[in-house]
């Protein structure tokens, strides 16, 4: 599932958050957040995170095919 850097910056800009406390407040690795750099596949429990750490669903931060294709 790749990830939508667009909407996720988005919710981190609205919560006032930066990469390093978005890291520590989902409990994710700092390696986990570099994948989400890299556009690297990420773990759905990883999302899952971030998306109970920003109040946010999966559909939030999820880039979909169909979303790609516009």
């Amino acid at each position: 599932m790749p990830i939508s850097y667009n909407k996720l910056w988005k919710l981190m800009i609205d919560k006032n958050l930066s990469k390093t406390e978005l890291t520590h407040l989902a409990g994710i690795s700092t390696n986990a957040m570099a994948k989400l750099g890299r556009n690297e596949d990420v773990r759905v429990n990883v999302l899952e995170k971030l998306c109970t750490s920003l109040d946010c669903k999966l559909d939030d931060i999820v880039e979909f095919e169909s979303e790609r294709k516009k």
